[in-house]
């Protein structure tokens, strides 16, 4: 890809995005379409980029920004959830479209089936939360979806590389990959939280708002990178360093420092941007791919183009099918548990005392989880099932060959193609209907909206009761306004969410406050 293109397709792009976001449509899959539809002008050519280069480039920012705006008490509190979709679930997944795939297309072989079915087995479920309040989705709902998201494209990247071993003729086994699974997690998030803590120290000595964004920015490449390098898990690597950093950076007064509010306000601009642009370039070059790996298709007997399209139509069925019975049945056995626990209480007297005893425990830990999801809430999880951009992502990052360059990786171009479409067709039928079937579902947010709005008025109580002395100069002040909120959050007394947005209120006023000191001396 040129430079050229490279602006045309960032400029389509802009374009497109502010027509689509007039109509409350979702810009990546006009993009997708737009770029499709782009790939058949004569005379335009094949795009390539090393396939490594997609996932090392695309992935890290857009997950390190994801996880910098979630909440960690919200990722415990809903652990159970989030375990049963991003990790049981995202297993269940892959392996049955990796069944379907081996049926569909048997020349393939078992390796490069599964290697699809890890493919197409994450939903991108943080586009759904990052139009939350568009749609009219409850905060529970929200919060599983966020931390669903940065478990399930771990998993599923893990699974990608055990097939893509299997393809090259590494042994694997369940067993093995169980083991392989627990261990890449446990490294990776061991790299991402130690990158942490260099991180912390060295950003608030740099005194420079545009060396420390800069210094954040690098932050998520290194840990993927550095834990790629140690067959770890780098996406649970870039988990662990985002919460860490932006965890101690709002909330923890040991992380504040001079001038810091500077740089929180500059990367709340930043980061966005940054998705944009990323989402914007996968989108395009997956879609500009389209022509050339269906006259790949056409050209080759095996799969061939006609069977390719009926697996993509048939995969695309299973996954949509498959989230919603899945989420369906974990749901309601984790219900059903439930109930029989809560029976069990009325009726065994020592039985509640434990459980009261348990509680305590977890109440002085951070606070007990949540209760199952309701039905309403489990049907809303099941239906966005959204495959987006690291489903692309990684169907682009497959190899061209295999066995040290000896062989064509079997499939290469059915796959691509495949994890094209499946991610258009969910994007078509559950991306434009998610925010209907929420206002059908008509969930009563009254009691949330008031907690809400009880929590934001405690807030503004705290600032308001932060006491210092007259002599104490202004950014003095803030902090301890800052620190403040952050003990509170400590305390369980304000969520992390809350506190955070108190704090951008805080740094956007302190600004003002500094900026018209400064135009207030020039006058």
């Amino acid at each position: 890809m040129n430079g050229v293109q490279l602006l045309i397709v960032i400029g389509a792009g802009i374009a497109i995005s502010a027509i689509a976001r007039k109509r409350h449509i979702e810009p990546g899959v006009i993009i997708v379409v737009l770029a499709a539809a782009a790939s058949f002008i004569p005379g335009v050519p094949r795009l390539e980029l090393d396939s490594e280069m997609i996932l090392a480039i695309v992935v890290p920012p857009l997950l390190y920004s994801a996880t910098r705006n979630a909440s960690f008490s919200s990722f415990g509190a809903n652990m159970n959830a989030i375990i049963t979709l991003g990790l049981m679930l995202v297993l269940f997944t892959a392996g049955v479209l990796g069944l379907v795939a081996t049926w569909l297309l048997p020349t393939i072989g078992g390796a490069a089936a599964f290697l699809l079915g890890s493919v197409l087995a994450p939903p991108d479920t943080i586009t759904t939360v990052s139009h939350g309040d568009e749609i009219g989705l409850p905060k529970r709902v929200t919060s599983i979806l966020t931390g669903e998201s940065l478990v399930n494209d771990a998993t599923a990247l893990t699974l990608f590389a055990i097939a893509l071993g299997a393809a090259n003729g590494e042994h694997a086994s369940f067993g093995s990959g169980a083991l392989e699974l627990v261990r890449n997690a446990g490294i990776g998030m061991a790299i991402g939280a130690a990158l942490s803590v260099p991180t912390l120290w060295l950003r608030k000595r740099l005194g420079n708002p545009t060396l420390e964004t800069t210094l954040v920015l690098l932050l998520p490449f290194t840990a993927f990178l550095l834990a790629e390098e140690a067959h770890a898990s780098g996406i649970l690597a870039v988990v662990a360093a985002a919460f860490a950093v932006s965890l101690n950076l709002a909330l923890d007064p040991k992380h504040q420092y001079p001038g810091g509010y500077r740089t929180r306000l500059q990367e709340e601009s930043f980061w966005p941007v940054v998705d944009f642009l990323l989402e914007t370039f996968v989108f395009a070059y997956i879609g500009l791919q389209l022509r050339f790996v269906l006259e790949d298709l056409a050209e080759s007997d095996d799969p061939g183009l006609v069977r390719t399209l009926v697996a993509a139509g048939v995969l695309l069925v299973v996954a949509i099918a498959f989230r919603l019975l899945g989420v369906w049945v974990l749901f309601g056995r984790w219900r059903r548990k439930d109930e029989r626990v809560k029976r069990r209480i009325e009726q065994d007297v020592h039985f509640r005392q434990r459980v009261r005893r348990l509680e305590e425990r977890r109440n002085r830990r951070g606070g007990k989880p949540l209760d199952p999801p309701t039905r309403k809430e489990t049907l809303l999880v099941g239906w966005t099932g959204m495959r987006g951009i690291l489903t692309l992502a990684a169907a682009a990052a497959i190899p061209a060959t295999i066995e040290h360059g000896t062989k064509p990786f079997p499939g290469r171009d059915a796959i691509q193609a495949i994890a094209l479409i499946v991610t258009l067709g969910t994007l078509l039928v559950q991306g434009t209907t998610i925010g209907w079937l929420a206002r059908k579902l008509k969930f009563d947010l009254t009691a949330e909206q008031a907690e809400t709005a009880e929590l934001r008025a405690q807030a503004r109580q705290i600032v308001m009761a932060v006491d210092t002395d007259q002599d104490t100069d202004i950014d003095a002040h803030y902090d301890a306004q800052r620190a403040a909120l952050g003990k509170a959050v400590a305390e369980r007394r304000l969520t992390e969410d809350i506190a955070r947005k108190a704090i951008e209120d805080l740094d956007l006023r302190q600004a003002a406050q500094h900026t018209g000191e400064k135009w207030g001396g020039r006058g």
